[in-house]
């Protein structure tokens, strides 16, 4: 007993690679069978096969792991499970051995009560006598861990001499040199390949091709043979989905036989409906990859026209700002927004291969998601994209309103509304407004009318608290449904769609080879066989962002983008710089976001014809609360605060470097010290001076509700969660001035945890809209906009005047504009 204390009181080591090997782990030596001394360490048991891998690729002698030797404990024992018992036994051999097929070598004996192998443990060319092998156990006493044993570590035969790989002399020219198969990642290439439709001829010419420019064999990828390649070819082609003509049969069986693809399966029940969640290996490793301290985002709504079960994506973005899927959740269109049931299996999936894998923000695309599931689950601000309904108000305008200029201002008037309640100027009258207006036009508003118009009450009290995703994330999004719908919805018989099996199986194969191969860098050399499915160049965003300024000419409310393939044609842009612009090219015409209009947009506000981004303007809001209305903890108050001042410094460095400045003649400074807080009866009151008409400085009413913030303490020592005071951020912006804001080039993450205190935090890279993102949660409840009122003792209220501009100007602001907007941009300086 003494042996199994020490056991299990060793350390559990969980490395957070995605793959690791016995170098990176520290073993223990422990008395073991016959007074002998074990090698051995405890790790995950679901990380078994991530060790398995992690051997068998060893640079010093690459080879093979295979299962020798299994044995299971049935689920149910009569007798009382002992301390030192075992769940599963398995004995992994090198594939080069036991037995010895070289002259002389020993071979062991057939055994006639063994039956023969389906899949054989090795080749018997192969068989080198290697002794290293170690064995896993899977205690009683600790199911989710599992004990590895490993005391033949060296890859030697019984003689003590290297018996394959680059340290035996015998093995050299031979493929005892290198792994006896393939690896893992050449096989998910050849299968990605074949999925799509490439001949096993032309992979083999490729792949023949290649390795002769490389100047011969250099691993065993590298001896890939047709023999190989047209095995996977014809166990493709039987491989089915049909497993039974009831479907729900098949998919049972399915999940079965592909239990390395399923992260959670739950059965119809009398109480919950099917749900079933795909995630493959590979998908993991980009999840695990683009996602931590990053974005995840959800397209929700796939397929509900013509599937009988939707597909929910889970999307990851990665270096171009592509949407990579990392997870597909199938499930009845009326419980698609049941999330609690499979989020925690797919975070604890991530968190088990990498335990310190942390998300930065979640964007949904449905105000009825469940928020507050994915804020306990993630721990992580939740933003939201209006991509959704943007792409079906601009496809049903083109649809159902054919007079050009009735379309162009009901675009305007719904991007109007849609930035108007972000900004917390308005609600559902608005859009009482709009209907009222725009009367005549019987199809577009019958449409909306029967459709949106009983959701969009959900909707505008999610944009007055929930920052929003910008215009990057939105295209990237949209582009992924469009590619997806060509690629799965291709079947010409339609009723195939009302089956599970089918979905589950093209989801897992070929749809998964065509995101596999988006980012396969050997892919032009199959450009021969591109079909629409196969997805071509950069994406929306970044076309944009290759037009040069000089191709936009701008003119009152249109814009001319230049064609840049053909230089004599040019494309007409209404409404740019507004959250609806209607370009006339063939991909805007479909209701998608094209490079056109983001182009326009960027230099409508590097310009200052447009006002910011309302991502930008968000992350501006909450800037201003931490440095206005800071935490009541001394230690959460400095964190935040420096912060906020760092971010502003680089802000500044950037936009001095990018126009040759100093920073110190910048809009982004310090604000003029016209104010100093006073302390009345536990109220923190900001008074500044605002500008008048004629420029000069007047000193603000006390009554005055523009330029005043307001600032309430919260309560200290045993105030309930329910007494923490709620802040909220009114922003003003003034009618037709603008002023120039600077691109954000770097990626700031802000978090303070006190209670319910916010969170925020600035996402940027190159581009306009893209530049800035606001990531904001608060606590469970997320954030929260109230009115102050005199009995309400725990409300924070912060008022702050925010003039329009744009977002990514990298223009100096004019220093010698009227003197309000100077001390406008002072105070948002100053955060």
């Amino acid at each position: 007993m003494a042996r199994w204390d020490e056991i299990l009181t060793l350390p559990v080591q969980n490395p957070t690679t995605l793959e690791f090997s016995a170098a990176d782990i520290m073993w223990s030596m422990v008395v073991g069978w016959k007074d002998s001394m074990d090698r051995l360490a405890l790790i995950p048991f679901s990380r078994v096969n991530d060790f398995v891998r992690g051997e068998s690729n060893n640079k010093e002698c690459q080879t093979r792991f295979h299962v020798e030797a299994r044995r299971r404990r049935r689920p149910t024992m009569n007798c009382k499970p002992k301390v030192d018992g075992i769940l599963e036994y398995i004995l992994y051999w090198c594939s080069f051995g036991p037995d010895d097929y070289r002259s002389g070598g020993a071979v062991r004996p057939s055994r006639a009560s063994c039956g023969k192998r389906k899949t054989p443990a090795g080749r018997p060319n192969t068989k080198r006598g290697c002794v290293c092998h170690f064995i896993v156990k899977r205690l009683i006493a600790e199911p989710s861990l599992a004990l590895v044993i490993y005391n033949h570590n060296k890859h030697v035969d019984k003689k003590g001499s290297p018996c394959h790989g680059p340290m035996d002399k015998m093995a050299i020219g031979t493929k005892a040199m290198f792994a006896p198969y393939i690896s893992d990642e050449l096989r998910l290439e050849v299968m990605s390949l074949l999925y799509v439709g490439i001949p096993v001829e032309t992979i083999m010419q490729r792949h023949t091709e290649m390795v002769e420019r490389q100047g011969g064999p250099s691993n065993r990828d590298d001896l890939l043979t047709h023999r190989y390649v047209r095995r996977l070819e014809r166990k493709m082609r039987r491989s089915g989905y049909e497993l039974d003509d009831d479907d729900a049969v098949s998919i049972n069986m399915l999940v079965e036989n592909h239990q390395d693809h399923i992260f959670f399966f739950e059965d119809f029940t009398d109480k919950d409906s099917f749900v079933l969640g795909i995630q493959t290996d590979w998908q993991l490793q980009q999840m695990i990859q683009y996602g931590n301290h990053s974005l995840l985002a959800s397209d929700s709504k796939f397929g509900t026209n013509k599937l009988k079960y939707p597909v929910h994506s889970i999307l990851v973005f990665d270096q171009k700002k592509n949407a990579i899927p990392v997870a597909w959740i199938i499930t009845p269109n009326f419980s698609h927004r049941e999330m609690y049931r499979w989020m925690g299996a797919l975070y604890d999936r991530v968190r088990t291969k990498d335990p310190t894998w942390q998300l930065g923000g979640f964007i949904i695309d449905d105000p009825l998601t469940d928020v507050r599931t994915i804020r306990e689950v993630f721990h992580c601000p939740v933003l939201i994209t209006i991509w959704r309904i943007r792409h079906a108000w601009h496809k049903n305008l083109l649809d159902k309103c054919s007079d050009f200029e009735k379309r162009s201002m009901m675009a305007k008037r719904l991007g109007n509304v849609i930035s108007s309640i972000c900004r917390g100027n308005g609600g559902m009258e608005l859009f009482e407004a709009f209907l009222e207006d725009f009367v005549d036009c019987f199809g577009f508003l019958d449409y909306f009318k029967a459709l949106w118009f009983p959701r969009l009450g959900a909707w505008t009290t999610v944009l007055k608290g929930t920052p929003l995703a910008t215009a990057e994330v939105a295209s990237a999004i949209e582009s992924y449904h469009h590619l997806l719908k060509v690629r799965l919805l291709n079947e010409a018989d339609e009723s195939i769609y009302q089956r599970a099996d089918w979905l589950f199986h093209k989801l897992s194969t070929k749809v998964h080879s065509y995101y596999w191969l988006d980012g396969f860098s050997g892919k032009d050399t199959f450009s021969r066989y591109c079909r629409s499915e196969w997805k071509n160049g950069p994406n929306q965003w970044e076309q944009g962002l290759q037009i040069p300024d000089s191709d936009i000419v701008i003119e009152d409310n249109c814009a001319r983008v230049v064609c840049q393939k053909d230089k004599e044609r040019s494309h007409a842009i209404v409404n740019p710089g507004s959250e609806l612009a209607l370009c006339d090219c063939s991909w805007s015409m479909k209701g998608n976001l094209c490079k056109h209009v983001m182009k326009s947009t960027k230099v409508c506000r590097d310009r200052g014809l447009a006002p910011p981004s309302l991502a930008l303007l968000r992350y501006y809001q909450a800037l201003a609360n931490v440095v206005h209305c800071p935490p009541s903890d001394s230690v959460v108050c400095d964190h935040a605060v420096a912060v906020a001042v760092s971010v502003r410094t680089q802000l500044e460095m950037v936009l001095s470097a990018t126009n040759g400045c100093s920073p110190n003649t910048l809009a982004f400074k310090d604000p003029q010290p016209t104010s100093e807080p006073i302390i009345e009866n536990g109220t923190c009151a900001s008074r500044s001076l605002a500008g008048s008409d004629d420029g000069n400085e007047v000193p603000t009413n006390e009554d005055s509700d523009q330029d005043m913030y307001v600032c309430k303490k919260r309560k200290c020592g045993g105030a309930s969660d329910e007494d923490e005071a709620a802040t909220s951020t009114q922003v003003m912006q003034p009618s037709h001035h603008c002023q120039d804001y600077p691109a954000c080039q770097e990626r700031e993450c802000k978090e303070a945890s006190d209670g319910d205190e916010g969170t925020a935090e600035l996402q940027a890279s190159d581009g306009d809209e893209g530049t800035a993102e606001l990531q904001a949660s608060d606590g469970d409840e997320g954030t929260a906009e109230m009115q102050a009122s005199d009995g309400d003792e725990e409300t924070a209220a912060t008022q702050i005047v925010q003039p329009s501009g744009t977002e990514g100007s990298q223009a100096t602001p004019e220093l010698n504009d009227s003197s309000d907007e100077v001390r406008s941009a002072d105070r948002i300086g100053g955060t």
